[in-house]
């Protein structure tokens, strides 16, 4: 059986070989883009239908299929600081401007947090005279800390 980063390996793969987009998964298993993407990328366990419509799409098998819907190691990079440059400006925009949105979250919220857990996540490519702009969406429902 495959592991979810070999699975997602062969994701990366059957994308070229096949030319099937995101888009085309997240329609195809019935979830949103952004969700479908994370889980082939192996950060979320499809269910059975869901995994075994996206293998067939993808012209992979059942080991990629059950792959597919083991329960991931969320979140797990290969080093601490990121050296993708996509995934490095991600990094380098929480340093800059996390404790910016922290303490925007506190005056406007309260003591809490928003979480990862109840989230959404969506990726735009906006034109702009100036150069394309790219605006991402981090969606999480707020909880605030309860001292009981």
């Amino acid at each position: 059986m495959l592991s979810k980063q070999e699975a997602a390996e062969a994701v990366r793969q059957a994308k070229v070989k096949t030319g099937v987009t995101w888009e085309q998964l997240a329609e195809a298993v019935g979830k949103p883009l952004a969700w479908t993407t994370a889980a082939l990328l192996g950060q979320h366990p499809m269910g059975k239908d869901e995994a075994a419509t996206a293998a067939a799409l993808l012209e992979l098998g059942d080991d990629a299929a059950l792959a597919f819907q083991l329960q991931p190691t969320r979140g797990a990079l290969d080093a601490a600081v990121p050296v993708d440059p996509t995934i490095y400006r991600l990094y380098e925009v929480v340093q800059v401007y996390g404790p910016t949105v922290k303490e925007l979250i506190h005056e406007q919220c309260g003591d809490g947090i928003m979480s990862a857990i109840n989230f959404r996540l969506d990726v735009q490519r906006v034109p702009d005279p100036a150069g394309d702009r790219v605006v991402i969406t981090l969606d999480g429902k707020y909880l605030p800390y309860q001292w009981d």
